[in-house]
């Protein structure tokens, strides 16, 4: 899937005093030449260490004002969240982007962060913690790296294991570019080294004066003995990951048009992520609008799942969390009207274990404030605006919002940008692969039709994603969900944030207060149950024995009833869909011994070519959706995937069986 010419809407508000944005256009267009001249599109630059937010900001105002040919790619290494300030204070103009920053900034999440400008022209990973930790984190993609920007504080820390680790993910003909400023030049004897170590890993190295901004000079180049043997020692190191990862297949789309099947949160974000990236989309959804199944509830909560230990399930919600609030922010400034409110979320015990859990879950870390802060009952109250009485987690950055208002305004924004064909009242009934390409039988009003072919084909359907042969066997199961909806009076009134315990409660919309859900596995029926309706009731009354749960009225019988799919370790899928029937016959051919885990661990994981999965969001699909359709489309369109491998891993579609054949273990 190629990408094709971006159209740039300015994200950009200019200054209240209308101060023009100053850039060096000529010197900024040298480094945008040289990005098309040595990579594969996108363009991709890597920026390591602080010191370098000048060119950023640089960047930024060019792509503001100018038309890219193909999406710039950032990625911007740094040690600790604070160093994205000092970036954050220069580039105050895009406040847009600013504000994605500013959440990054005070969250100090560690890890990988998409911040997205100007309709996908620009997008910045913000890679925060040890650099030599994270590059190895990344997985090799068709799409690499044309340059690596250091400036003269960090140049030093450019050794051999941290040339070769860029050198993996970076062009054969990549530079390394060192911004220099009058007050810190390097010794003769540093640029040695670095000539050295730039040369043996095959990367040409420039310098770049800073002040004043001009053109980048040649300091040295490796010789043609020394770049053949450096492309081969990269191709060694790329297939070694390779070899390590190939359980998990994150093999890029076919070129050619993509199909999405679905119609809410997850097939929203995938359109609008994919129209980012200039690709043609058609979508099919059984109901006549957007978000009419598991999205379509008046009002969702957006908060994080956090576990006591710092792994991927945990790292992957508080990125997803960060990235929620970015895409919801940004529609909203781009004009779609979105009823949202990120009022905070405060999230309480239901029972003895529930409440010991949560206090390990606070404790286990040092959490920022601004993502996780524990408070006693008495504050926990203050908060609220309600009686709460007892000891809570809250979520600050966290809240509530329409999903599916949000659905529909990324779906509308992605027609802004590519083109976007939309079939509503389309039951897909089957799906079918016949000469390396997909077709789709459905069921429209009362006639079955046929579409296509499709080059690609994303299942991104909810409950309906396991109605194929071809998904059939998914460890996933679907969850009925009744969410009451009840008048707000009296105290209930004064709540001002999000409630999170046994079931969930919102502030007031429109005079409603939304709570629940249920949660009954494998439903016979979406029809409304009172019984449902009188549990969602008492949960809040066990949760919160206060007397403003009084006031709680379920006698209007109000309510909608969805289905989530829940997977077992309460991750998503996301990436190419398993072929089932192929890993179940080869699995009769390596039974569970040492020989046959290193098989598996080494061997790519049978999978359907062009067939991809997005769901299982399960209750936290708003916190969730948004990022795994983003990290999806970077795989769809073989760009480097925002995030690590763990988490690749945890969230591929064949973990389940995956995860006992690596380890020798039966899968039956």
């Amino acid at each position: 899937m190629p990408n094709i010419i971006v159209r740039v809407k300015s994200l950009a508000n200019e200054p209240e005093n209308k101060t023009p944005i100053c850039v060096n256009k000529s010197v900024i267009e040298s480094i945008v030449a040289r990005l098309y001249r040595t990579t594969r599109l996108p363009m991709m630059l890597g920026i390591i260490g602080p010191g370098l937010e000048c060119v950023i900001k640089q960047l930024f105002s060019y792509i503001a004002h100018t038309p890219l040919q193909s999406p710039l790619r950032l990625h911007y290494f740094i040690a600790q969240a604070s160093d994205l300030n000092s970036l954050a204070q220069l580039c105050q103009p895009f406040d847009v982007i600013v504000q994605q920053l500013d959440d990054i900034g005070i969250s100090a999440v560690a890890g990988c962060h998409r911040v997205i400008g100007f309709d996908g022209a620009l997008s910045i990973d913000v890679h925060i913690g040890q650099t030599i930790q994270a590059l190895k984190q990344l997985t090799n993609a068709e799409q690499t790296f044309g340059a690596w920007m250091f400036s003269n504080t960090q140049a030093p820390k450019l050794d051999h294991p941290l040339a070769w680790q860029l050198a993996r993910l970076s062009d054969d003909d990549a530079s390394v570019i060192l911004a220099a400023s009058p007050n810190g030049s390097l010794s003769a004897s540093m640029q040695q080294q670095l000539s050295n170590v730039t040369q043996l890993c095959g990367f040409r190295l420039l310098q770049w004066p800073l002040e004043p901004l001009s053109e980048m000079t040649l300091l040295s180049h490796p010789d043609p003995v020394s770049l053949d043997i450096a492309k081969k020692e990269r191709a060694a190191l790329r297939y070694q990951q390779q070899q390590t990862f190939a359980y998990n297949p994150l093999k890029s789309a076919t070129e050619g048009n993509t199909a999405i099947i679905g119609g809410g949160v997850a097939s929203g974000c995938l359109a609008l992520s994919l129209a980012e990236r200039g690709q043609a989309l058609t979508l099919f959804c059984m109901d006549n609008a957007p978000g009419q199944q598991a999205s379509g509830n008046k009002q969702g909560a957006i908060y994080p799942l956090l576990t006591p230990e710092d792994g991927p399930l945990s790292q992957f919600f508080l990125q997803g969390y960060l990235f929620s609030r970015q895409r919801i922010n940004t529609l909203v400034k781009q004009g779609y009207n979105i009823n949202h409110d990120f009022c905070g979320v405060l999230q309480t015990g239901h029972d003895a274990r529930s409440a010991k859990r949560l206090h390990k879950i606070i404790t286990a870390r040092a959490w920022a404030d601004a993502i996780a802060k524990p408070l006693t009952g008495a504050q926990a109250s203050a908060i609220a605006g309600i009686e709460i009485g007892i000891d809570a987690i809250y979520y600050p950055l966290g809240g509530w919002v329409n999903p599916q208002q949000l659905t529909t305004a990324a779906i509308e924004q992605a027609t802004t940008l590519s083109d976007v064909t939309c079939h509503f009242n389309t039951q897909v009934t089957a799906i079918e692969r016949r000469n390396e390409q997909w077709y789709i039988n459905a069921q429209v009003g009362n006639k079955q039709q046929a579409f296509g072919p499709f080059a690609n084909l994303v299942l991104a359907n909810g409950r309906h994603l396991t109605d194929f042969s071809q998904t059939a066997q998914l460890p996933i199961s679907g969850f009925r969900g009744q969410v009451s909806h009840i008048p707000s009076r009296f105290a209930l009134k004064k709540l001002t944030t999000v409630l999170c315990s046994h079931g969930y409660l919102t502030p007031a919309h429109d005079e409603l207060h939304c709570t629940g859900a249920s949660y009954i596995k494998d439903p016979d029926n979406l029809d409304y149950s009172a019984t449902e309706q009188f549990d969602n009731l008492d949960k809040i009354r066990t949760s919160y024995q206060a007397d403003w749960t009084q006031d709680v009225d379920i006698s209007g019988h109000s309510a909608r009833v969805g289905v989530r799919m829940v997977t077992r370790d309460h991750a998503p899928m996301m990436g190419c869909a398993p072929d089932y029937d192929a890993i179940i016959d080869t699995y009769q051919t390596q039974q569970h011994t040492k020989s046959s885990a290193q098989y598996w661990q080494h061997t790519q994981a049978p999978i359907h070519d062009g067939l991809f999965i997005l769901g299982g969001l399960g209750s936290r699909g708003l916190t969730s959706g948004p990022l795994a359709a983003e990290l999806l489309a970077a795989q769809m369109c073989g760009e480097l995937i925002p995030t690590t491998t763990p988490i690749l891993g945890l969230l591929n579609p064949n973990r389940m069986w995956m995860r006992k054949l690596i380890k020798g273990k039966a899968l039956m």
